[in-house]
């Protein structure tokens, strides 16, 4: 039996009000004309944002940016053109704690467009020199493409897929946590697709490596862009016939079956929690999917 629809809830870093605006990236013209006095030009710290009181995100004019300066076209909203720099260095870790203050003071629609821009920003630093004969790149199709002149390659920003799952047995679900998490965090298990796999198949892959279950009936429920670096969360939901585990202790520090009465407790109790569980942070998908596993 088919899972049944899920609820298309605003994830973190999805909802963008912007309009990519392809048919101008294309045209150096038209682009060009754009680039005058009434642009707007994301103000930024690295890759971290700035924005005011009320978290909303703030911006500055080209006069306020280096001649030199590389900007991506992110593109039109309120009939102007809106652009971010390309900062010196790109992201070299997992997400500072600055990152996560981010996720939870800005508004939604400036934390999407944010999201987009960190992701553009932070592909172009660390893609300065062609992957084929070293030499630089540079910046083309208002930065959604990079091209080297030397050998002619063209270099598009990627975005790598990552399945996160649900797994379901007997009316409970398997959450792990990694070492890097809080004292009683538990999250839905992720990995990477690897190449020539189905979503399917690397939903079935990831578990059994990580927990040692296997699963079935992989479906679909909801995805959400997530720019630590530039992944896409694919959100799925399985079930379990065996729910016996063993833990692969070099990505997981401990898995366990959830009850639902457990997980109710838990998403109750807010951000403080019971003595068992965090339920997952509104601003990670996780939370998305066991909130629609509870709900169902």
């Amino acid at each position: 039996m088919h899972a049944p629809a899920a609820p298309a809830p605003l994830m973190a870093f999805a909802g963008s009000p912007m309009d990519r605006a392809d048919h101008i990236r294309a045209d150096p013209a038209a682009l060009g004309n754009l680039m005058n006095w009434r642009a707007r030009v994301m103000n930024l710290d690295g890759l971290l944002p700035e924005f005011d009181d009320n978290g909303r995100l703030l911006w500055h004019t080209i006069a306020d940016v280096a001649p030199d300066a590389e900007l991506v076209f992110l593109g039109m909203m309120d009939d102007r053109a809106h652009f971010a720099p390309v900062p010196d260095q790109g992201g070299t870790g997992p997400a500072m704690p600055r990152a996560w203050q981010v996720m939870q003071l800005l508004q939604p629609e400036d934390l999407a467009i944010y999201g987009g821009a960190r992701s553009l920003i932070d592909w172009h630093a660390r893609h300065r020199f062609c992957a084929n004969c070293g030499s630089p790149t540079k910046l083309v199709k208002g930065g959604w493409q990079r091209h080297c002149d030397n050998c002619g390659t063209d270099h598009f920003p990627r975005t790598d897929p990552v399945t996160i799952m649900l797994v379901e047995h007997d009316d409970k679900l398997l959450l792990g946590r990694q070492p890097r998490f809080p004292p009683r965090m538990y999250s839905a298990l992720a990995g990477f697709v690897e190449p020539g796999e189905t979503i399917e198949e690397a939903v079935a892959r990831e578990i059994h490596e990580e927990a040692g279950v296997r699963v079935r009936d992989v479906r679909y429920i909801a995805s959400q862009p997530w720019p630590f670096p530039s992944q896409l969360m694919i959100g799925c939901t399985s079930i379990a016939d065996d729910p016996e585990l063993t833990i692969d202790t070099t990505e997981l520090e401990d898995a366990r079956w959830f009850t639902r009465a457990e997980l109710e407790e838990a998403r109750a109790a807010g951000e403080h929690g019971t003595d068992l569980l965090y339920f997952p942070r509104p601003f990670a998908i996780a939370h998305h999917l066991v909130t629609w596993w509870l709900d169902k």
